[in-house]
């Protein structure tokens, strides 16, 4: 016969370790608390890093089914957004990268907790990504981002402000700011007709703080009307005068593009253009008053 258990000795040991799993837990509960208290403090005083770095400990801490595991999901996904912004403002591009690879996850896990226009975030840090891959010259590493771009473009789903165009590229040059951006349309579609840009940079004279100023003028990749099929180019760079004086500006025949457009290509034709290397073939200037 085998030994016969004692219940009422195993029912106590199991109420004491109930118990002190339960007070553990609650010790937790309580540390997390505290410490989302604290960051959050932090992220109203804007410190923004500091309190990134308790949301992201404390995310991994938490328990996914308590309730405030939604508010620190959001606001860890918040600080690494800042953080990311701040980055690619300094053309920190691998930090920024970084955030935004962070970020971008986090859009991800909150398909679970948040509404459907949370996920409208992940076409925002796929533009934001595809900046600091160009930054970075990683332009292969781009193109996942800009697919994704494209294919929400044609099923209509993606959110107002990057609906139409996006931008892909942004870098300081000498006192000037310059932004690129570029449409979604290819030759051949309705909204193509007529005069259409595929890629317009635009250029900015700067304040002290290094932000935008005015807008100089933009540079252009402009739908080539073809005359005939003798003509072997799509696009051609062109150049309009916004605020800027003394400036030249016109049709520069000397930088033209095929579908698609070659990224390496322009962006060297751009920063000739930058340096002053051309020379309009159809040309006008506004002088100063």
């Amino acid at each position: 016969m085998g030994v016969i258990p004692n219940y009422r000795k195993m029912n106590k040991i199991t109420t004491l370790l109930l118990l002190t799993i339960s007070i553990v837990s609650f010790g937790q509960t309580e540390i997390v608390n505290k410490q989302y208290q604290k960051a959050d403090s932090l992220y109203q005083a804007e410190n923004n890093i500091e309190a990134y770095k308790i949301f992201k400990e404390i995310e991994i801490q938490c328990d996914k089914k308590d309730t405030l595991y939604d508010y620190i999901l959001w606001y860890y996904n918040a600080t690494a957004t800042l953080l990311e912004k701040e980055e690619r403002s300094k053309q920190n591009w691998s930090n920024a990268l970084e955030y935004g690879l962070e970020s971008l996850e986090l859009i991800k896990k909150g398909e679970n907790y948040f509404d459907d226009k949370f996920q409208d975030r992940k076409y925002w840090m796929y533009k934001n990504l595809i900046v600091s891959y160009f930054g970075l010259n990683q332009l292969s590493n781009a193109k996942k981002y800009q697919k994704e771009l494209y294919s929400a473009y044609k099923d209509k789903t993606l959110p107002d402000g990057i609906d139409h165009f996006y931008n892909f590229e942004f870098f300081k040059w000498k006192d000037k700011n310059i932004w690129a951006y570029e449409y979604y349309p290819e030759l051949g579609a309705p909204e193509t007709k007529g005069s259409f840009s595929k890629i317009e940079y635009y250029i900015y004279s700067t304040n002290a703080d290094g932000s935008d100023n005015k807008e100089l003028y933009r540079l252009l990749v402009l739908k080539f009307h073809k005359f005939d099929n003798s003509v072997k180019f799509d696009y051609v760079l062109t150049k309009r005068l916004i605020t800027a004086t003394d400036e030249v500006s016109g049709t520069l025949y000397d930088y033209t593009y095929t579908k698609p457009i070659d990224y390496d290509k322009l962006r060297k034709d751009i920063k000739e253009v930058l340096n002053g290397n051309y020379q309009p073939n159809t040309k006008s200037v506004i002088k100063k008053k």
